[in-house]
């Protein structure tokens, strides 16, 4: 029997030590597997971290993995695209037990070790049955072609897609996105409408920092370029089904997937209340407004309230945050509360609409937001 408590403690152990837990984990791995080298892009710098913490957090709580079993199941299917394979999945056990015992110092010892390769195990088979069951059924990957890019302003732009075979995802849904100029490196990226009958999807990106991908599909990329799109994940800004207000928050390019609800909404005969509550940095940053704008003004049904954090009060355009604004409207009580931005701004949303009434069970989110960049 694996001791959760145990894992969790020799968990917080090892996370402690930050970067160089996954510096230590990709060079034990490489080095005693080179054959998985080629699995990974080049550059390490963005994807350094990411396996090693959905690792460690999801492990060591597996004394709770089944509202995580759908997440790992998805991801098991979403590695596919890398090349992973069921026979891979050892040397990586393998590498995250030398680098838990390699940082854990004096507490770690066979029966943590066992736990840790048990709770592994079965975190593994999750993800390669998962893999394997969808080998069957779909591609590891689909091809698509950008059929527009519209760039908008010098930070954003919005791309629309066609994949070469029907790629079937759900409204709040997520999908990696690979540029040609970027190979193997993904970025997850949510469609920014609901499931069209031409199969086109809308992307919106917006430049990041050094990053590869967003800048590759910003600055690089042009009509008629193919873009690889891994399966689709996550549940956690999927529609519910109810008959409460909706109220969605969203920050900068977090419209995407709240917008493809919308879509969804939009082609239901039962039309429920939304209001949207969108915010930036600058006005110039609220890239998408003119078609929310028509939105709004063609469906009763559906308000919106656009904000920035910087500058002057604009027709249509509010100063403030749109977490305070849902507060100061007072809506939020009623409904179903959907939101999507950075991980912070997330975070700082759900405690404070809980606190304004919101009830937590109705407050909906992506858990995995922190992959998304």
């Amino acid at each position: 029997m694996v001791d959760a408590d145990r894992l969790k403690s020799s968990w917080g152990l090892v996370a402690a030590h930050g970067e160089q837990v996954a510096l230590y984990f990709y060079s034990h791995l490489f080095l005693a597997h080179p054959e998985v080298r080629e699995l990974f892009p080049i550059a390490m710098a963005a994807q350094r971290d990411k396996l090693v913490k959905a690792l460690g957090s999801v492990i060591s709580n597996v004394d709770n993995l089944d509202p995580v079993i759908p997440y790992l199941q998805a991801l098991g299917r979403d590695h596919r695209k890398f090349g992973a394979l069921r026979e891979h999945y050892p040397a990586v056990g393998n590498a995250l037990l030398a680098t838990l015992e390699h940082f854990s110092g004096p507490s770690w010892g066979p029966e943590l070790a066992t736990d840790w390769r048990q709770a592994y195990d079965l975190v593994a088979k999750v993800m390669a049955d998962a893999a394997d069951d969808a080998a069957h059924v779909t591609p590891a990957w689909w091809d698509g072609t950008v059929v527009e890019h519209r760039r908008i302003g010098t930070n954003a732009a919005i791309l629309t897609v066609a994949p070469h075979a029907r790629l079937e995802y759900l409204p709040g849904q997520s999908v990696t996105v690979s540029s040609p100029w970027r190979p193997k490196v993904w970025r997850y990226y949510s469609p920014a409408n609901a499931p069209r009958p031409d199969g086109t999807i809308d992307l919106h990106v917006k430049l990041v920092d050094g990053g590869l991908v967003s800048t590759a599909l910003v600055d690089l990329t042009r009509n008629g370029d193919v873009l690889k799109l891994g399966p689709p994940i996550g549940d956690g800004l999927v529609l519910r089904e109810s008959e409460r207000p909706v109220v969605m928050v969203a920050g900068g390019s977090g419209l995407a997937p709240l917008k493809a609800l919308i879509d969804q909404l939009t082609a239901t005969p039962f039309r429920r209340r939304v209001r949207l509550y969108w915010g930036a940095e600058h006005a110039g940053d609220l890239y998408d407004l003119a078609a929310l704008q028509r939105l709004a003004s063609a469906h009763d049904w559906f308000d919106l309230t656009a904000c920035v954090a910087e500058g002057r009060p604009a027709p249509g355009i509010h100063v403030g945050n749109p977490v305070d604004l849902a507060m100061r409207h007072g809506d939020v009580a009623a409904g179903d509360v959907y939101i999507c931005g950075p991980v912070g701004m997330v975070g700082f949303a759900r405690s404070a609409l809980a606190r304004a009434g919101a009830n937590p069970a109705s407050i909906y989110f992506d858990q995995w937001d922190e992959e998304k960049t």
